[in-house]
């Protein structure tokens, strides 16, 4: 069966998350938001395409830093709000330059930077 995007539940503001894993490792990179035209230019292109919110525009991941992620497969969850992507990372996922952005540690109420800034 073809994929339609039409069918994914977008939120009030057309948005619905991506969580974004290492296709390799299965190592949870980071998480960033689509809209049907993100999600579309993704799977058109195989280069990860988000909507920024702060900036209100599209995001192509490695655009300006060359750290890219290129899509290796799309999962939609049960309730088509939210999707897997998993990719082939190069470089750093995370703004702060770390492999990935869940660097901080919360256990048994005490936090904890696992991952150091590079």
């Amino acid at each position: 069966m073809e994929f339609d995007p039409a069918t994914l539940k977008f939120n009030d503001n057309g948005l619905l998350p991506a969580i974004t894993q290492d296709a390799e490792n299965g190592d949870v990179l980071m998480l960033a938001w689509m809209n049907a035209e993100a999600v579309q230019r993704t799977l058109d292109t195989g280069r990860v395409t988000y909507w920024s919110r702060s900036r209100q525009e599209y995001w192509v991941k490695g655009a300006t830093s060359g750290h890219t992620q290129s899509l290796v497969s799309m999962r939609v969850d049960c309730d088509r709000d939210c999707l897997l992507l998993r990719v082939h990372q190069v470089g750093a996922a995370c703004h702060t330059g770390r492999r990935n952005c869940f660097y901080t540690d919360v256990t048994d109420g005490t936090e904890v930077e696992i991952i150091p800034k590079p």
